[in-house]
């Protein structure tokens, strides 16, 4: 049963994350922490790092490790699969349509009536990652004693730096672990 529902789980996710890995986040934590309780937020946070970190789709590299950590290597292969299949089929069948198709007005209108859905579902999932890192929560605290500041002032520094120097990202990533292994085992 477990199988079945790592599958669907992530049948559902491949079938409706449209955008990339980072589109998929919102619909990654609705699944694994709120319909079936595999992870806690925590645990989710601490998937998509690790998921963002390892060569590959996000999504992907969270199916891999949401069915290691449910049921083993099978989970892990039942759950990637699941991601896979809706996309490889709607792929090959949008490419199909395309193809025959691309000359259409219609066809450009609703690829750009995609782009501000794509957008506004990476923005839910960064505010959510952002607020997990800095509250703890995925919701605002109503406390603002809640806050970590270090985790805050760690954020803004990282992005100043991204923004500003255009540094690579994996070079701001090891700073800022670095920064956080320091300043968190001080305070």
């Amino acid at each position: 049963m477990i199988f079945l529902q790592l599958f669907w789980s992530y049948f559902q996710i491949g079938l409706f994350s449209i955008g990339g890995g980072y589109a998929a986040m919102p619909l990654i934590q609705h699944q694994v922490v709120e319909v079936h309780p595999w992870l806690s937020m925590t645990q989710f946070a601490d998937i998509v790092t690790i998921a963002e970190m390892t060569p590959g789709p996000i999504a992907i590299n969270s199916a891999t490790f949401v069915g290691t950590l449910v049921a083993g290597l099978p989970g892990a292969i039942v759950a990637t699969i699941g991601c896979v299949f809706p996309s490889c089929i709607i792929v090959l069948t949008l490419a199909f349509i395309y193809y025959r198709f691309r000359g259409l007005s219609l066809v450009q209108g609703i690829l750009a009536g995609l782009r501000p859905a794509v957008i506004a579902m990476i923005a839910s999932a960064g505010i959510s990652l952002f607020l997990t890192a800095t509250c703890g929560a995925s919701t605002l605290p109503s406390d603002l004693s809640q806050v970590n500041v270090v985790a805050l002032l760690l954020c803004a520094a990282a992005f100043f730096v991204l923004r500003r120097w255009k540094v690579n990202p994996i070079q701001v990533m090891a700073g800022s672990g670095l920064a956080g292994l320091i300043l968190f085992s001080l305070f």
